[in-house]
């Protein structure tokens, strides 16, 4: 805890809480985050936010808080707060994505990630984010790229698999985006992206052969 409380003061001169009432404004969030309340989540929070309006921790929480509730922007305020508070912080950069995506800022949510990946090359959950946002844009080959270097990695992870067929697919490999959606099916039988690439592949197939 003496962590967190340090965090907390980070651009504060003094502690005008005590542990206790943080604790139980943490506690009361929590709560109601787990039920789907995020406007009270939010609003037990504020006297921490008050006390500590540049603190790392209670702007990340915020960040997220708004993100859940769909106001994207404060969201994206809070989170470039705590990336502020502690500009090394991955977590904040990460969480900051998931607002810029919900918007569609592709650009800015690319930009984001690529300082991520500057940092943790191999950040899953950065270079997954990625590949979304440069399909997005239409930017196959480096969806492409980017789901080979982490397969190098992570051989059998479906999600960068899901990434590389699409890439193959949109690039006009239709051959290999195929037999790829096929080997995803062994992994992931129930896997809906696979299934509905592989149906649509097969119209194709029977369009092609019918003219």
């Amino acid at each position: 805890m003496r962590f967190l409380l340090l965090i907390l003061a980070l651009t504060a001169l003094s502690f005008s809480l005590s542990y206790e009432k943080i604790k139980e404004a943490y506690y009361r969030s929590y709560m109601y985050e787990k039920v789907g309340d995020y406007k009270n989540a939010i609003r037990v929070l504020m006297e921490v936010y008050k006390a500590y309006p540049n603190g790392y921790t209670v702007n990340l929480r915020l960040g997220w808080l708004y993100y859940l509730m769909g106001k994207y922007e404060n969201s994206v305020y809070h989170y470039r707060k705590a990336e502020k508070a502690i500009p090394t912080s991955l977590e904040a950069k990460l969480g900051l994505t998931l607002p810029l995506m919900a918007q569609k800022k592709w650009g800015e949510a690319e930009e984001v990630l690529y300082r991520i990946l500057a940092t943790d090359y191999y950040n899953y959950y950065g270079n997954l984010r990625l590949c979304t946002v440069l399909e997005e844009q239409k930017k196959y080959s480096q969806q492409k790229a980017i789901a080979l270097k982490m397969l190098t990695v992570y051989p059998t992870s479906v999600p960068f698999l899901v990434c590389l067929a699409k890439s193959y697919y949109y690039l006009g490999r239709k051959d290999r985006a195929e037999k790829l959606f096929k080997d995803i099916l062994i992994l992931d039988p129930e896997n809906l992206t696979a299934k509905e690439f592989l149906k649509k592949l097969q119209k194709e197939k029977e369009k092609v052969n019918s003219t």
